[in-house]
């Protein structure tokens, strides 16, 4: 029996990159394999037979902490070795890298000052990076957006054969149950939602990463009748005071929640009338798969590497960049404002979802896994 050595930095139950962890891992498991993992931290419940193991580590900055985590880790497989090392997050020693970052190279280079280059930080990341995807590397990389290889070939000059693109892999419980009308009245009921009340949901951990200023902003500018029947939950794992204090600046404070991460998010998808992703940068944006599968509308930016299933579903709308705050304030409104276009948006949602290759990445990842080298 094959024993597999997952390593990730942080597991909590509702980061889109550990849910893929789980999953991905739960069907080796199932395949047979022995499941080893290490960790900075875990929360919540361990599955049965996966032997969690927490680096005893510590250090005043985060790169500094990656770094006797990769050399604890290192040290411990040395003792016990294992068939395959499969990465959720860049670092050396890995045979397997699921790739749910985007390229951190390109990321430097566009988006940061020169200066930011010579911090420690940056040379750790880069070379964490490199470490994976430089040609002379042997890493088996699991790609989940096909947008991003062509940033890590210019940077690295990796060789094409070694990229594997998956398919996506939503959970089968946000497919729409037959009691979804059902599900959403109780849902608007706890939450005191009235008949026409515009409920807006985003969701995911990072609010800054994911666009909620945007959000907030766009709601703002909302006419004043759309605007006096919208809300806005937002959930995720992340500092909410910030964004509360922008709330209440905007005259949002009774109309805008933010709550921790939960699991009951297919509640939420089939309660609300749209999900708003207004995303900085997002490498594959499970959630708005999530969504399609339970026929929720989707306002989402063309950064996210999963947007595009959107436009090809017909399914809401997804903002060109350069990104344009109008542009997104004036969307907002005209969905909101438009009943039987999130109507048409939803059946063609579920319809898409229906046929569409959404669901087997945990299948098609244990497959590259088991058979790497």
């Amino acid at each position: 029996m094959p024993a597999i050595a997952f390593i990730l930095y942080k597991y909590f139950p509702f980061g889109g990159l550990q849910r893929d962890f789980l999953a991905v891992a739960l069907e080796c498991r199932r395949r047979g394999a022995g499941i080893r993992v290490y960790a900075l931290s875990w929360t919540g419940d361990i599955p049965t037979g996966f032997d969690v193991r927490i680096a005893p580590v510590t250090a005043f900055f985060n790169h500094k902490r990656y770094e006797k985590f990769t050399d604890w880790v290192l040290a411990d497989l040395r003792r016990e070795p294992v068939t395959r090392v499969v990465g959720f997050n860049k670092m050396p020693g890995l045979d397997v890298y699921y790739a749910a970052d985007p390229c951190f190279a390109e990321k430097a280079a566009a988006l940061r000052h020169p200066f930011y280059r010579l911090t420690g930080r940056c040379r750790h990341f880069a070379a964490y990076e490199r470490a994976v995807f430089e040609a002379a590397a042997k890493t088996r990389i699991l790609m989940i957006s096909a947008a991003q290889q062509a940033f890590f070939i210019r940077h690295y000059a990796t060789p094409p054969e070694r990229f594997f693109l998956l398919p996506p892999g939503i959970a089968a419980d946000r497919k729409r149950p037959a009691d979804a009308e059902a599900i959403r009245a109780g849902f608007r009921r706890e939450f005191d939602l009235a008949d026409d009340t515009l409920l807006l949901v985003q969701i995911g951990s990072g609010f800054k990463t994911k666009g909620l200023d945007r959000s907030l902003k766009a709601m703002a500018a909302l006419p004043k009748e759309l605007r006096a029947r919208a809300r806005l939950i937002a959930v995720g794992q992340d500092e909410a005071a910030p964004f509360r204090a922008q709330a209440r600046a905007l005259g949002l404070r009774a109309q805008v929640e933010i709550r921790k991460g939960r699991d009951d998010i297919p509640r939420f998808l089939l309660g609300a009338d749209l999900l708003i992703h207004p995303a900085y940068y997002e490498n594959t944006g499970t959630v708005l798969l999530e969504a399609l599968a339970s026929g929720l509308p989707v306002l989402v930016t063309d950064v996210c590497g999963y947007a595009h299933y959107i436009a090809e579903a017909d399914a809401g709308s997804v903002l060109a960049s350069p990104f344009s705050q109008k542009h997104l304030n004036d969307a907002l409104a005209a969905l909101l404002d438009d009943a039987e276009r999130r109507r048409a948006c939803s059946r063609n949602a579920l319809a898409y979802a229906e046929t569409a290759d959404i669901y087997a990445l945990p299948e098609r990842a244990a497959d590259q896994i088991l058979a790497a080298p």
